[in-house]
């Protein structure tokens, strides 16, 4: 009898060891593919069908529930893909909107995840939602963050719903994607959304405590001949702007400005893009949210900017998050104002398999800032890659700001930073890591101008052990990047002084997973934060313990307890917003805190947070909510409110900081949509109304109307206002 069962057991090792060895033939299709959502096409049923998906959420150890069966074939010039995403259940679909872009976790979709190189590190992802709507994006560090959506390019799907199943199809044209057409066999994987059905799959199994998207778990595309050359891809993608605008403040007239510009795309073969800007203008971006900021230090905001998107990852990935070399939002802005693009120029692909590379160069021109002269910039970098062992790379990259003032090339006026990253992603994706340093160099200053730091993670479904560490000397200047821990502001004296700092950042996480339970997981969890000086002072100090329940309906509730040390080297003000200074002293202070979500499939959902405890010499309650209420297909809207309330003993009265963001989204059709943002910061004293309209008449093509208004918050008085009208066409001669 125990043969038999070491038989059985046998069996199930291998059937559970071969899902990742997954295969799909794909072969080219000898009649024309309708994309319209109906599997017409007689081809389609001589196609190998994908089937048997795995559990991913909340489980991973069985098939899934929810059936999916996808085919994919191809023609001269693109790849053709199927799904029938069968469901079984009454009721709606979950999605958010008919927006582009959506959010994968919070709603139903079907998911195509493709590494064209099979290298298991970069990718391409491109979904569709029961309605039709689309998100494409890039996967990069191996998939583990999941696909940036910030990428956009021109691909075609439809969707029809049935009774028992939604159908979708998809056309993903070749010159869409980068890839070598000497490679047979592309890695590939296919993703499930069904949040009807609560449940997240996969055709390749992925453990659960990964993204779905993570290249580690992917099939094989096998071509039956070797994939097409792209053909000739360039895309002209003009643009006309009308600009009205009034600054109160200075009292001026009404401001009414025009403007051309052009953005051209060019594959230099069908791995290698050259993307060129021409005067561009980012009016259309939206605003980005306010946070209150109770630090001293900046905060950061991601990059939203078209043309610095596609590869970003090459060129931001380098350092941490808090030492960057190279942060493409330096270009164009000076102390929040914008400063104007001359042009731009971007090379950026992978020349083979195993070696990446990127350069780009930017001019900005010659403005005034506040009165003040902004001398014209030119910004290069150029960074390079190459595969090692199965999933890992070592990186190098250069960064160079070089100014051009009054009399011309300012010889002495640069910046620049050199350095070199390791990135280490095991094969089964368990352990991730990092180590970097990086050397700035400048007219003067140029000894100890360096940085150094080493990153390593151990993930698995019980356990998540993080550990790092970095070092940042008081002359590394990367004036292109962005290393905010560096730099304290003196407000008492309004200088700024640099700082030499070590860190470490230990953590460590530990899961439980309930049998037959309505918790998913749980667990404790220890974080710490440390700071000290080249002398190995202690300056700033957080433990964190805290617990963490996730329902399996996706609700979610964790409580937390904070230990903080600060040193504080000149007096500051810690609310941070106008008050008098503490002196300098040495600061222990700790609170609690506890944060709830509820239930984000539903139409209506929230999430909530409170912290109170001691803050420096006094006491600080703060609380935030989210409110979101989804009208499916067609609305989203938001309510945003965060509070935080201090009393500190050398103020007369409470301080009040509060921040108020009501957003509304309207999707009227998947081509035109409407978005408004209010914000209240009380911090900054300021009111914001940003208002967006889009039409996207045609693939990649939009029409844009953006206003925008600035408030002092205490009174309402007018700050600026400003109305935007800009047209984009793609062209593709």
């Amino acid at each position: 009898m125990k043969i038999i069962v070491y038989i059985f057991l046998f069996f199930i090792v291998l059937r559970l060891n071969a899902q990742n060895d997954k295969t799909l033939p794909i072969c080219k299709s000898p009649e024309s593919i309708v994309i319209d959502g109906e599997l017409n096409e007689s081809f389609w049923q001589y196609c190998v069908p994908a089937t048997d998906f795995w559990q991913n959420f909340p489980y991973d150890t069985s098939l899934a529930k929810t059936k999916t069966t996808v085919y994919v074939t191809y023609n001269d010039k693109a790849i053709f893909v199927a799904a029938i995403c069968y469901d079984s259940l009454p009721g709606n679909y979950v999605v958010q909107s008919l927006k582009r872009d959506f959010s994968y976790p919070v709603s139903d979709c079907f998911v195509i995840t493709i590494d064209p190189f099979l290298d298991k590190q970069n990718g391409f992802s491109f979904g569709v939602n029961p309605y039709g709507a689309q998100r494409e994006g890039l996967v990069a560090s191996g998939g583990g963050q999941g696909a940036t959506v910030n990428w956009d390019n021109k691909w075609y799907s439809a969707v029809t719903r049935k009774q028992n199943c939604w159908i979708v199809e998809m056309e993903i044209p070749f010159k869409t994607i980068r890839y070598k057409n000497d490679i047979s066999s592309w890695g590939i994987n296919f993703s499930r959304n069904d949040l009807k059905q609560n449940e997240n799959s996969s055709w390749c199994k992925v453990p659960r405590q990964f993204n779905v998207s993570t290249l580690a778990y992917v099939g094989t595309l096998n071509w039956d001949t070797l994939p097409k050359k792209a053909g000739r891809n360039v895309a002209i993608i003009p643009y006309g702007i009308a600009k009205a605008s009034q600054d109160f403040v200075a009292k001026k007239p009404v401001l009414y400005e025009g403007n051309i510009g052009a953005d051209a795309k060019i594959a230099l073969s069908s791995s290698l893009n050259l993307d060129i800007t021409f005067n561009p203008d980012f009016s259309q971006v939206e605003v980005d949210r306010q946070i209150t900021n109770l630090t001293r230090f900046s905060l950061f905001f991601p990059e939203q900017r078209q043309f610095f998107i596609e590869n970003s990852d090459l060129f931001a990935n380098f350092g941490f998050r808090q030492i960057r070399p190279f942060f493409s939002r330096r270009i164009g802005f000076n102390n929040g104002s914008a400063v104007p693009i001359i042009a731009g120029v971007r090379l950026s692909g992978k020349p083979n398999k195993n070696w990446r590379i990127g350069v780009m160069d930017i001019q900005t021109a010659k403005t005034k800032v506040l009165e003040t002269d902004v001398y014209a910039q030119n910004y290069f970098v150029a960074a390079v890659q190459r595969n090692v062992f199965k999933r890992s790379n070592i990186s190098f990259i250069f960064v160079n700001r070089q100014q051009y003032d009054s009399a011309g090339f300012a010889g002495v006026n640069f910046n620049r930073v050199v350095g070199a990253d390791y990135n280490l992603i095991s094969n089964n994706n368990k352990w991730m890591g990092k180590a970097f340093f990086h050397h700035s160099l400048s007219n003067t200053k140029n000894e100890d101008a360096f940085t150094h730091a080493t990153w390593l993670s151990y993930n698995t479904q019980k356990i998540n052990i993080h550990w790092n560490h970095e070092y940042v000397n008081k002359n590394y200047n990367a004036e292109t990047g962005f290393t905010p821990r560096i730099f304290q502001l003196d407000y008492t004296k309004n200088i700024t002084i640099r700082n030499t700092y070590w860190r470490l950042e230990p953590s460590v996480n530990y899961y439980i997973y309930p049998k037959k339970s309505f918790i998913n997981k749980m667990g404790p969890r220890w974080y710490m934060d440390y700071y000290a000086n080249d002398k190995y002072t202690t300056t700033d100090m957080l433990n964190q313990l805290g617990w963490d329940f996730n329902l399996t309906n996706t609700s979610a509730l964790s409580i937390d307890y904070h230990n903080y040390y600060t040193k504080l080297i000149f007096p500051t003000d810690v609310t941070f917003s106008g008050n008098a200074t503490i002196p300098v002293a040495e600061y222990t202070y700790q609170d609690v805190g506890l944060k709830v979500r509820t239930n984000q499939r539903k139409i209506l959902n929230a999430s909530a947070g409170v912290n109170y405890g001691t803050y420096f010499t006094g006491t600080k309650l703060s609380y935030n909510a989210d409110v979101v209420f989804r009208k499916q297909p067609y609305a989203i809207i938001t309510a945003s409110y965060t509070h935080d309330e201090i009393i500190l003993p050398h103020l007369s009265k409470k301080v009040y900081l509060d921040l108020i963001g009501p957003k509304i989204e309207l999707s009227f059709t998947k081509s035109i949509f409407f978005t408004t943002f209010i914000q209240y910061n009380s911090q900054i004293k300021n009111v914001n109304i940003n208002a967006r309209f889009q039409w996207r008449f045609k693939p990649m093509s939009d029409l844009f109307i953006v206003y925008s208004d600035n408030y002092y918050s205490e009174n309402f008085g007018e700050k600026n206002r400003g109305v935007v009208l800009k047209f984009v066409y793609w062209l593709n001669p």
